[in-house]
C-alpha cells in the first residue's frame, strides 16, 4: 500500500510504533504496508483502521489526505475483501463523502464573525456555567431525572450516547444539583488513562474503586494494605456514614473502558447493604461500547445487566432550532438575527451517515444521525465563520453544505 507506507514515513512512525498503538504485532503491519493484508477478523482489521486514522490526524495530516491513505488496491483474496467494505462500504464512494466524524472536529468563532453577527461572546464553547444553560428536551428531561433518583434512592443506571451527545454536561448537571444541599456524597474514580485492557492502558480496577470510596466519604483516613481489610474497612465507613443520614452515588465517567471483570465486580459494590439499606448507587456513563458491554446477550455481565437500567441519549433530530434558540437567548440574541428559515433541515441533511451493520458477511446500511450538541456546535460555527468571509447577513443551507465540505 505505497499511499500508507509514504503517509508513515511522513508521519515520522515505524512498524514497531504502530503496533504498539494498534496492540498488533510489527509483522501485522508489516503485512498491511507490503502487501495491503488487512488482520483477518474484522475487529482487529477496524481497529487497526482507526488507530493509523487517529495517528495522522495526531501528526498534522489533512483529512483529504488522510481519504485517501488506503485508496491503493490491496492484494486479491481476503485482504482485498476487507479493505473494498472498510474504504468504500457496499457502493462505491466519493472523497466528497468522507467520515462524517470529521465534523466534530473543534472551530471556534471567530473574532471577525462575532464582530459580523454582534455575538457578545462564543454561544458555544464554555457554555455550561449554570443549570439555565442546560438545553432540555423530554429525552435529556428524563435521562437527567434518572440520575438523580438514582442517586436519591439508590439503584444502577447506565447512561450510553454517542461521542458529543451531552452525557458529560448531564454528569455535571447531577453534581451541580446535589451541590445545592442534597445530602449525597459523590465518588468518582480518576478514569485518566483507563482501559479495558492492561496493553492499551490500566485497567480500572475493584481495589481502585474501593479506596475512591473510602478517600471521598472519610477523607484523611488511610488505605488498609490487605484487600480483604480494606473492603471490610469501606463496609464500616458506608454504614456509619448511612446513619447520621448520608447518601452515596458512585459515578464511573468512560465507563465504556471498563475492563469486563470490574463490571462484573460492581454488582458486589451494589450489594453493599446496612440491613435493608443499600449503601452505594451507581451510575456509569459511557459511549455506545458500553451498551455493547452490557448486553442481555452477554453473558459475563449478566448478573449486573439484571440489575442495571440503561437509558440512551438521542440525537437532536426534531429539536436543532430549538436548541440554536436556546445557545443564541443565553448570550441575548435572537435566533433569526444570524439564522435563515431553512437551517434545521440542512444540520438535520448534512449530519447524517450510512453506516454497514451485521456479522457473518451480512451488512445491512442504514442512516445513522449525528446532530448531537458537540457536531452542531462545530457545523455552525464554521458555517458562521464562512458566512464572514463572503459578507453574507445570515448564515443559510447553503453555507451548512459548504461548512460541511470545506468549501
Amino acid at each position: 500500500m505505497l499511499n500508507l507506507r509514504i503517509d508513515l514515513v511522513d508521519a515520522g512512525c515505524n512498524h514497531s510504533e504502530l503496533g504498539r498503538k494498534a496492540s498488533v504485532s510489527p509483522a501485522v503491519i508489516s503485512q498491511l504496508v507490503n502487501h495491503g493484508q488487512w488482520p483477518r477478523t474484522t475487529a482487529m482489521a477496524e481497529r487497526l483502521r482507526n488507530t493509523i486514522e487517529t495517528l495522522l490526524r495526531e501528526r498534522g495530516f489533512s483529512q483529504e489526505r488522510i481519504a485517501v491513505t488506503f485508496n491503493e488496491a490491496p492484494a486479491a483474496g481476503r485482504a482485498n475483501a476487507l479493505l473494498q467494505m472498510f474504504t468504500s462500504g457496499p457502493q462505491p464512494v466519493s472523497t466528497q463523502e468522507e467520515d462524517p466524524f470529521m465534523l466534530l472536529r473543534h472551530h471556534s468563532l471567530s473574532q471577525k464573525a462575532r464582530e459580523h453577527f454582534r455575538v457578545p461572546r462564543d454561544p458555544f464553547i464554555n457554555e455550561m456555567n449554570e443549570e439555565k444553560d442546560v438545553f432540555v428536551t423530554d429525552d435529556i428531561r428524563y435521562v437527567r431525572s434518572a440520575m438523580r433518583q438514582t442517586a436519591k434512592h439508590g439503584g444502577m443506571l447506565a447512561v450510553v450516547a454517542e461521542s458529543g451527545c451531552g452525557k458529560s454536561t448531564l454528569r455535571q448537571d447531577l453534581i451541580d444539583w446535589i451541590n445545592q444541599g442534597e445530602p449525597i456524597t459523590v465518588i468518582e474514580p480518576y478514569v485518566i488513562g483507563m482501559e479495558d485492557s492492561n496493553r492499551k492502558g490500566q485497567a480500572l480496577k475493584a481495589a481502585d474503586i474501593t479506596g475512591a470510596v473510602i478517600r471521598a466519604v472519610a477523607p484523611g483516613q488511610p488505605l488498609r494494605q490487605q484487600l480483604q481489610d480494606r473492603a471490610a474497612q469501606m463496609h464500616q465507613i458506608l454504614k456509619d456514614s448511612a446513619q447520621v443520614g448520608r447518601k452515596h452515588v458512585l459515578i464511573i465517567e468512560e465507563a465504556h473502558a471498563l475492563a469486563v471483570p470490574t463490571l462484573k465486580h460492581l454488582k458486589r459494590f451494589y450489594e453493599l447493604q446496612d440491613g435493608f439499606k443499600k449503601l452505594l448507587a451507581i451510575i456509569l456513563i459511557g459511549q455506545t461500547e458500553l451498551g455493547t458491554k452490557l448486553s442481555e446477550h452477554n453473558p459475563e455481565v449478566r448478573e449486573v445487566v439484571q440489575r442495571c437500567e440503561m437509558v440512551r441519549l438521542h440525537p437532536l433530530d426534531n429539536h436543532v432550532e430549538g436548541y440554536l434558540r436556546h445557545k443564541l437567548a443565553r448570550v441575548s440574541m435572537e435566533y433569526e438575527a444570524v439564522f435563515g428559515a431553512d437551517v434545521p433541515d440542512a444540520i438535520r441533511a448534512e449530519l447524517r451517515r450510512t453506516v454497514n451493520e451485521g456479522q457473518r458477511g451480512q451488512r445491512v446500511a442504514r442512516e445513522q444521525s449525528l446532530c448531537y450538541p458537540l457536531a452542531i456546535n462545530n457545523l455552525v460555527t464554521r458555517a458562521m465563520n464562512e458566512a464572514v468571509k463572503i459578507g453574507a447577513p445570515k448564515v443559510n443551507a447553503a453555507l451548512i453544505k459548504a461548512a460541511v465540505r470545506g468549501e
